[in-house]
C-alpha cells in the first residue's frame, strides 16, 4: 500500500507490481491534478484508471456517484474497486473496458487520462477520438504526457483547439468540446438575393411559357 496527500486529500492505495507506478503516485498524475479544478456534481471519467488515483481523488469533490473509472486490465479494476471501498467511495462506477468501448454515457463534464506510452500512439488515438464523443458540449478532455507534438496536433485536429501547460517535465493538454455555431455570411446573403430574382412571390421558380 502507498500513501500520498494531494492538495489536502489524503489517499492510501493498494497497488500491484504489474501496474503503472506501483511504488508511488506518478508525478505526471500529480501535476495534472494540480492543474484541474473539480466541482460538486461534475460527471467525470478516469480513462485508463490503473489502481484508481485520479477517479478516487476526483470523487472527493464531485461525489462518488458522478465518477466513472475504466481500464482494460482486470488487475487494475480489482484494485480500483478495493481502493474505492477503502475510501468509502463504493458508489464510483468502475468498468473493465478497452478504451471507451463499454461506456455508453455521452455527457461527461471531464475526461482525465494519463495514457500509456506507445510508439505508435494507438491507445491515445483511441482515447482522444472516442473521448470527444463521450463529452457533453462545454466538457473538456485533460491529458498528461511527456510527449508534445503528436498530442498537440491530434487534440487540435479533433477538438479544434488545445491549451498546453508545461510543468515538472510534463505537458498537460486541455481541450474543450465546443458547440458548432451556424452563422450567415455575407456571401450567403448576397447569394440569396440573387436567387430571389428567380422566384415569384409564392416562392415558385419563374418559368418561361413555351408556345
Amino acid at each position: 500500500m502507498i500513501e500520498c496527500t494531494i492538495n489536502g486529500i489524503r489517499l492510501k492505495m493498494h497497488t500491484e507490481s504489474s501496474l503503472f507506478s506501483p511504488n508511488f503516485v506518478d508525478k505526471g498524475t500529480l501535476t495534472m491534478l494540480s492543474k484541474t479544478e473539480f466541482q460538486p456534481g461534475q460527471k467525470i471519467l478516469d480513462l485508463g484508471c490503473g489502481y484508481g488515483v485520479i477517479g478516487i481523488y476526483a470523487a472527493h469533490f464531485s461525489g462518488a456517484e458522478n465518477v466513472t473509472m475504466v481500464d482494460n486490465n482486470p488487475i487494475a479494476i480489482e484494485l480500483a474497486k478495493k481502493n474505492a471501498l477503502y475510501h468509502d467511495l463504493g458508489a464510483i462506477h468502475i468498468v473493465q473496458s478497452d478504451g471507451l468501448s463499454n461506456i455508453v454515457e455521452r455527457d461527461f463534464d471531464l475526461i482525465l487520462s494519463n495514457p500509456p506510452y506507445h510508439a505508435d500512439f494507438h491507445v491515445p488515438k483511441n482515447f482522444i477520438e472516442n473521448g470527444f464523443h463521450h463529452l457533453k458540449y462545454g466538457g473538456s478532455m485533460v491529458m498528461v504526457t511527456k510527449r508534445y507534438q503528436w498530442y498537440k496536433n491530434k487534440l487540435q485536429s479533433v477538438f479544434g483547439g488545445v491549451k498546453v501547460i508545461e510543468e515538472n517535465g510534463y505537458y498537460i493538454f486541455i481541450s474543450e468540446k465546443r458547440a458548432i455555431r451556424k452563422t450567415r455570411t455575407k456571401n450567403r446573403q448576397k447569394l440569396s438575393k440573387k436567387l430571389q430574382r428567380k422566384y415569384d412571390r409564392t416562392g415558385r421558380r419563374r418559368t418561361a411559357l413555351i408556345r
